[in-house]
């Protein structure tokens, strides 16, 4: 976990900010669910690896002492580690009182107990949206087009969405062979090809204990898999007997609608190699790369049984989920969010330097007034080395600063040049 500095809280701020107002132009609202829930929820909701990862919240008070003396399970809640699980919760609690269908934006921390390393954190921001309670094809294309508008918005360019569908997963698996109670197995494994490459995923499989005939044939089946540019139709066709005829037009019908309104510059393409850990996944999966970055900065999928598994009926559900710690960082290395024509000029940042013997009730009047003619005021002492202050103002974002040497008359705000021009 990590605690982050003032210029990076505002930059996150600002592009939340260009997040959300997209996303409420596509119709979503912001929801919030809190950091626990119930080990029990956590555990069970096919997470994936992720649920190795959970941080436990233990028993509070005669619970705990019961639990000790009776040797039973010590914890009783875990901290979120995604928004998925506890949005599903959420739904099954409150749908009587809900929208249908539910449009949900949730943007907020979630804990991963994770190996600490480069890029990795055990603390990290999650931005996602999520419709609840609707299995058309018109959820995915929403989700796409508000997603890759909402990065378009943030300066970056040349996003390429990803795009599979668990079903045909299945498809291959049951093509190569695997019982399908191995199909989870070979999802995990198969989602490692970007990493491990296809020897390594193989080697995995074997060492696994999967069949050698269906490693066999889903090695056989790789070139078709990885072509740069495999369609539908060609994949289909290498999978004689495939079925699942739905998700195939499913697919087809988001592919190309979605490419016929995306941002320009942007499009959507088939990736049969792309699978995504989690075991709740039930229809499309996606992912979204930027041009001159190597990983993805947003992933999601449909995970309709989620809910049903709560609610005792099946809901259909599906959401997308920027990477937002990623974001913010292709953000800091480009210098901020960019400013958007007929936006609002951003407020000036500006320090009001006061001696410390000087009238401290002039002072909070000048500041006042400044105040009302739009600057952002700080009130500081004048420092003997005023040049080095200067300077760490320069440092620290503000743009001018104004000094009280008459409390008569208004401070003049002048503007720390060097920086403002170098800017």
């Amino acid at each position: 976990m990590r605690d982050i500095l003032p210029d990076e809280v505002e930059l996150r701020a600002a592009a939340v900010h260009e997040i959300v107002a997209v996303y409420r132009a596509y119709g979503f609202r912001r929801i919030e669910t809190p950091a626990l829930e119930h080990l029990t929820l956590l555990a069970g909701s096919e997470g994936g690896e992720n649920e190795k990862l959970i941080f436990k919240v233990m028993k509070r008070g005669e619970e705990l002492e019961s639990a000790r003396r009776a040797g039973e399970e010590l914890a009783d809640l875990g901290l979120r580690f995604d928004l998925t699980v506890p949005l599903a919760r959420y739904y099954a609690e409150n749908h009587a009182r809900l929208p249908d269908p539910l449009k949900a934006i949730q943007i907020g921390p979630v804990w991963r107990a994770e190996r600490p390393q480069k890029g990795r954190f055990r603390q990290f921001t999650q931005c996602d949206i999520d419709v609840l309670g609707l299995a058309s094809p018109l959820v995915e294309i929403e989700l796409i087009l508000a997603t890759t508008d909402a990065l378009a918005r943030l300066g970056l360019s040349g996003l390429t969405v990803r795009i599979n569908h668990r079903r045909l997963l299945e498809v291959v698996a049951r093509h190569c062979g695997f019982a399908e109670a191995a199909h989870a197995a070979f999802f995990i494994a198969f989602d490692k090809l970007d990493r491990l490459g296809a020897e390594g995923v193989l080697g995995e499989l074997r060492e696994g204990g999967q069949e050698t005939k269906a490693v066999r044939s889903f090695e056989a089946l790789l070139p078709v898999l990885q072509k740069a540019e495999v369609s539908l139709e060609g994949l289909r066709a290498a999978l004689p007997g495939a079925g699942a005829t739905d998700a195939w037009q499913s697919l087809a019908t988001i592919i190309a609608t979605a490419n016929a309104e995306i941002a320009a510059g942007c499009r959507v393409r088939f990736d049969p190699t792309l699978v995504r850990g989690m075991g709740y996944y039930t229809g499309p999966i996606f992912e979204i790369a930027a041009a001159g970055y190597p990983s993805s900065i947003a992933g999601g999928g449909r995970y309709d049984r989620m809910i049903g598994r709560l609610l005792g009926r099946e809901v259909p559900a599906s959401g997308f989920s920027i990477g937002f710690e990623r974001l913010i960082s292709i953000l800091g290395e480009r210098g901020g969010v960019p400013a958007r024509e007929g936006a609002a000029a951003p407020q000036r940042r500006v320090a009001l330097l006061v001696d410390d013997s000087g009238d401290v009730a002039a002072a909070v009047r000048a500041a006042k007034a400044l105040r009302a003619e739009g600057y952002l005021v700080s009130l500081e002492v004048r420092r003997k080395n005023v040049k080095k202050q200067l300077d760490d103002l320069l440092t620290h974002g503000f743009w001018g600063y104004a000094a009280l040497d008459d409390p008569a008359r208004a401070p003049q705000v002048k503007p720390l040049v060097r920086r403002a021009e170098a800017k």
